[in-house]
């Protein structure tokens, strides 16, 4: 299946009439043409069964990620569901059950660690920015100077994860930080524009300079730009600042997805008494 074709065409109209990014259209349309390429047949053609052989070798053949096979499963049931118009689409492409891992959350001394083994005074301040104000990578990237309100202290965030604007602090340290910054490098559009481009910095050249900082630091997390904005939510969690506001600041659109952070909140695990204190106990001797 490709964008020529009249199936691709129309499944790409469906994903932006629903107003679904650009990443997440490109990402569906790929997984739903490696499942045509592998039985080398149009999707119109195939069935239930062929889903089912298909995802098995994901699994036990590619190997693939567990992130992988559900962007595919999704990007299948999107297919047959919506452009298709199957009625077996939900019922007939299961989603496995996943892991639920804790996130990599940092210490505020960790923080500093892995700051001061940035070398690069552009990326130590994205990744500052991160932690500073809990957002997304790619949040972080498509920053505007126009963005940055000093006046009213708060940073906008358009069309974050879900299509919805929200507004962050702009700590004054922060503030402070990218004044800084902008006197350096005169950014004229994007906050952290590309070398070698019009657009704004990559993901991937991000990411890089993360893996290297955190060899460098000495650091044995598994430490990521993701990391930080795990580490600024826990950390405002240790504060005492309420779940509601984190979850706004956050972006989430769930209470539930913002919860877990109190599983890796020491504040809130120290708070909690073991029911083995209010045992009586035997004496020692």
């Amino acid at each position: 299946m490709t964008p020529r074709t009249p199936l691709g065409q129309r499944y790409l109209e469906d994903l932006q009439l629903r107003n679904y990014s650009p990443k997440t259209q490109q990402v569906y349309f790929e997984c739903v043409s490696h499942f045509a390429r592998y039985f080398k047949k149009s999707p119109e053609l195939l069935g239930p069964e062929d889903i089912r052989t298909y995802q098995l070798y994901l699994v036990h053949q590619k190997k693939a990620s567990w992130s992988r096979f559900n962007q595919t499963v999704c990007a299948l049931r999107f297919l047959y569901g919506k452009t298709l118009g199957k009625d077996w689409a939900i019922t007939h492409i299961p989603f496995p059950r996943t892991e639920k891992k804790l996130p990599v959350v940092l210490s505020a001394a960790e923080v500093v660690q892995f700051f001061a083994a940035i070398h690069s005074f552009k990326y130590r301040t994205l990744l500052m920015t991160t932690y500073a104000t809990g957002l997304r990578l790619s949040e972080v990237l498509h920053l505007r100077v126009t963005d940055i309100d000093s006046r009213r202290t708060v940073i906008r965030v358009h069309l974050g994860k879900g299509h919805k604007d929200r507004e962050v602090m702009l700590s004054p340290k922060l503030l402070e930080l990218l004044r800084a910054y902008w006197k350096v490098y005169r950014p004229q559009s994007w906050l952290f524009p590309s070398q070698g481009g019009p657009g704004p910095l990559s993901a991937s050249a991000v990411q890089h300079v993360c893996l290297e900082a955190r060899r460098d630091s000495g650091l044995g997390k598994k430490v990521s730009s993701h990391s930080l904005r795990h580490s600024f939510a826990t950390h405002l969690l240790e504060a005492g600042v309420d779940l509601r506001t984190i979850q706004l600041l956050l972006g989430h659109t769930s209470l539930s997805t913002t919860a877990r952070y109190l599983h890796v909140s020491k504040a809130s695990l120290a708070a909690t008494a073991s029911p083995f204190d209010a045992l009586p106990l035997p004496s020692h001797s």
